[in-house]
């Protein structure tokens, strides 16, 4: 049986996650609150605040808002394309039965949803907003689990694969489905720019800056070709390369202190070295994205004022995906997989853990209102927003309770 690949990282990654997700959530409160007293005109002013990018003649200019959902948002696709890569390279998504039941999980929790959104909205331009209740946010989600503390690594595993074949998900619908008309010349100077990436990565290119100095006139192409910006963060993560740099050479057996000191040294700096450029830059963003990206994005995009709004089908069809075609698609699709033997159960978990995962799937948060900002403005884009942060709040009260009452009946 092959080893299990930096299970390390792995926990890391979990907490780093768990941690973040709360304060995600305490980012999305103060924009909410904000957006619904007296200093909601400041709030909103903050977000349309010019700002400009001038080197030379060159000059890119946006408000606030867009820098941080076309830029730092580009991070945040670059440590899911990290992430992506390395759980179907080296992790979990590599082993063919756990990766069965989370990809059968991850298809029914988009697929579900995105139907019972079009039920509600079969006509434009509501219908637009399809791909908004497909989105999981695995932030928020590991951040309720970890208020579990008995839940088995086996299921925060399965919760976190399912989110990043979700997040796979979601990246292919904005590339396919909310995305502009295309120029020609700048689609190809990104393809271009990806191309000298990729041929880096192919020569044995170890060091990080090269890819990362490429990166900014990719964001550039890919920002201006028609496609969504944060598609280069996914593009840049495809070519760092996950070999590792030069073997590791171990301790020698030197006793004296002073010299034991300066071994210790050398061995730390020789385990960095060894370790692949993919996860060197994905030990380095974690913090970024988790404890800045996200509840920064949060603050930005959580406001929305509640008064004199319509709650119409936009928000009706984003709930309902979300607090019941998530729950649906996660449990049936995983149980299929389960029964045909397509996957294996997470050890020390039930269905009920499974439908409880389901639920915590249904956090859209995140990746929901990113997808419903491409979608709509003004009043649907609110409507969206509302949908999104109810049945997010819903689905992680009613995922907790049920994923605390499964593992009183699983036997210890």
């Amino acid at each position: 049986m092959p080893r299990k690949p930096y299970p390390k990282a792995l926990e890391q990654f979990l907490q780093s996650e768990a941690k973040g997700g709360f304060l995600l959530f305490f980012a999305a409160l103060l924009a909410f609150f904000l957006a619904n007293t007296p200093w909601a005109g400041t709030y909103f002013g903050l977000r349309e605040v010019p700002v400009a990018l001038r080197v030379g003649a060159f000059a890119l200019e946006k408000p606030l808002l867009l820098w941080v959902n076309d830029l730092l948002m580009a991070v945040f696709f670059l440590l899911v394309g990290l992430e992506l890569k390395r759980e179907l390279l080296a992790g979990e998504l590599r082993e063919p039965r756990r990766a069965g039941l989370a990809m059968a999980g991850a298809l029914g929790g988009m697929a579900v949803p995105a139907l019972l959104y079009l039920w509600v909205n079969p006509t434009l331009p509501e219908a637009r907003g399809w791909g908004v209740p497909m989105a999981t946010d695995i932030a928020f989600a590991l951040g309720v689990l970890a208020l579990l503390p008995r839940a088995p690594l086996g299921l925060k595993l399965f919760l976190t694969a399912l989110a990043i074949v979700d997040d796979l998900g979601a990246v292919l619908v904005i590339a396919l489905f909310y995305t502009g008309g295309l120029e020609g010349t700048y689609l190809f100077l990104a393809a271009l720019t990806l191309g000298a990436l990729l041929l880096l990565n192919r020569v044995g290119v170890w060091y990080l800056w090269p890819y990362l100095l490429l990166g900014l006139p990719l964001w550039y192409f890919v920002l201006k070709s028609g496609l969504h910006a944060t598609l280069a963060g996914v593009f840049l993560a495809l070519a760092i390369p996950l070999r590792r740099g030069r073997p590791f050479q171990g301790a020698t057996t030197e006793t004296d202190p002073e010299a034991l000191e300066g071994e210790l040294e050398a061995l730390e700096e020789e385990v960095g070295e060894a370790q692949s450029p993919l996860h060197r830059l994905e030990h380095a963003l974690h913090p970024w994205v988790a404890y800045g990206v996200l509840p920064v994005f949060a603050f930005f995009n959580a406001g929305v004022a509640l008064g004199g709004l319509d709650v119409g089908p936009v928000a009706l069809g984003v709930a309902l995906g979300l607090l019941l075609g998530k729950p649906l698609g996660v449990f049936l699709f995983s149980w299929l997989a389960l029964l045909l033997g397509l996957g294996a159960l997470p050890e020390g978990t039930n269905l009920k853990a499974l439908l409880g995962v389901g639920f915590l799937a249904g956090i859209g948060f995140t990746m929901a209102l990113f997808i419903a900002g491409l979608a709509f403005q003004g009043g649907m884009l609110d409507q969206a927003k509302v949908g999104v942060l109810a049945a997010s709040l819903t689905a992680g009260v009613l995922g907790f309770l049920l994923v605390r009452a499964s593992l009183d009946r699983v036997a210890p």
